[in-house]
């Protein structure tokens, strides 16, 4: 095998979703899809062996002089490169998973107590509008009465632990919002086995992802990249989620920037893009969704460690206009960085401008890492206070954090001694 050169049913599998695959096995065309695998960097050399066949033989196929018309040969083309069954026809494959039967399932088995997709599915909606502060109590409490007392109910499948290991996560997430890094990482420390004994390997793969966040925020670059590697190899065992992947290598991309490595950071940035641009109709239900949006939240970011503050403006502008509705916390940190990257610039005036819009969303969010990196913003923008626009922005960002914090006061109390940006800022002369 020559060394970097992609392997045939991992190509297929990113394929799968995609309509012109699903037209060339609908009509049988092994000739369409032989060329779909060879333009994404399969060789005829390794299509021919892998199919049973002569390169001479392939390249009719490609080039539409003859047809596969055997049904041994699809079996034989189905089994090599892990197209199913059902697409060509052909009865499932041995290696196929046995479909579920849902109706008998449920006869057996109670559902989840509670519905535990619908309540991920409440907390998740209303974390994304007002923040994790608000609703880690209620996550945990949900776990320790609802979820926990089934782990070592008899009658509890893969799904109860599922169940738990999301839920735990998303916990750490709330404890991470919520300014307990180090709780966070208990939670997402107890998620990940809670993940392999579902089997669920997606869903630890992302658990992975989640760590290697956190380890990020702790200004630990090394350790992040470390979690990003250690998900895409759980992520390469189990079924592919493309927005999964494309969640891994936008965390190895920040992971190489904030340690400078320029070039590792860019193939990483890349291979996130490559992978999201086929997630569509592919999704898991434990897993929060990864899109576009959030793709360019994180490439502002890498980007801006490499200094690119051009194409870091263009991504932060895009991730500003691609939230939704509802999603307070994303358009507030989005408003952050835009800032920031302005800043970066020298665009003082297009900083304040985004900086008024940032003040009004949503003041009464219970999210302690907005404030943190409101905060982080005040002492960037400090050093212009003497520039009149953002002496009086600055007038009124501090008239907003005061009334921000005392509407707060139940989950974000001020330390003794004033706040990391009161402790760090230049007082107006």
């Amino acid at each position: 095998m020559v060394r970097g050169a992609p392997d045939p049913r991992e190509v297929m599998s990113g394929l799968l979703e995609d309509d012109r695959l699903l037209r060339a096995c609908a009509e049988r065309d092994m000739g369409a899809v032989f060329r779909m695998l060879n333009s994404r960097g399969v060789s005829t050399r390794r299509l021919a062996a892998a199919a049973g066949i002569t390169q001479g033989r392939l390249y009719d196929y490609m080039n539409g002089k003859s047809r596969v018309e055997k049904l041994s040969l699809f079996e034989q083309i189905a089994d090599a490169f892990r197209i199913p069954g059902r697409l060509l026809g052909l009865a499932r494959r041995s290696w196929e998973p046995a479909p579920v039967d849902v109706a008998h399932q449920r006869a057996d088995r109670p559902p989840p107590d509670g519905d535990d997709l619908a309540a991920v599915g409440h907390f998740r909606s209303a974390d994304r509008q007002t923040g994790g502060g608000r609703l880690y109590g209620a996550v945990v409490r949900h776990l320790r009465d609802r979820v926990a007392p089934r782990l070592v109910d008899a009658d509890g499948g893969p799904e109860v632990f599922a169940a738990a290991a999301a839920l735990t996560e998303m916990a750490g997430w709330m404890a991470h919002d919520s300014g307990h890094d180090d709780r966070a990482g208990r939670h997402f420390a107890r998620a990940l086995p809670l993940a392999r004994a579902a089997g669920d390997l997606p869903l630890a793969a992302n658990i992975a992802a989640s760590s290697s966040h956190l380890a990020l925020q702790a200004g630990n670059p090394a350790a992040a990249a470390d979690w990003a590697r250690t998900g895409l190899r759980l992520a390469a065992q189990g079924p592919r989620v493309p927005a999964l992947t494309a969640r891994l290598h936008t965390m190895q991309a920040r992971a190489h920037a904030a340690a400078v490595q320029r070039d590792p950071a860019v193939r990483a940035l890349d291979a996130a893009r490559r992978d999201l641009d086929q997630a569509l109709g592919a999704s898991h239900p434990w897993l929060s969704p990864f899109d576009v949006a959030a793709l360019a939240s994180e490439s502002a970011l890498v980007l801006r460690d490499l200094g690119q503050h051009d194409e870091a403006l263009a991504c932060a502008e895009q991730a500003v206009a691609l939230r939704q509705t509802g999603r307070e916390r994303s358009l507030a940190l989005s408003r952050i960085i835009l800032v920031g990257v302005h800043v970066r610039r020298h665009d003082i005036d297009a900083a304040v401008s985004v900086g008024h819009d940032l003040l009004g969303t949503s003041p009464t969010l219970g999210s302690v890492r907005v404030v943190r990196q409101l905060d982080a913003l005040g002492r960037l923008l400090t050093p212009h206070r003497g520039y009149g626009p953002v002496r009086e922005y600055l007038v009124r960002f501090d008239a907003a954090r005061r009334a921000r914090m005392l509407l707060l006061a139940d989950i974000i109390p001020p330390p003794p001694g004033g706040t990391p940006y009161e402790a760090h800022r230049t007082r107006p002369r």
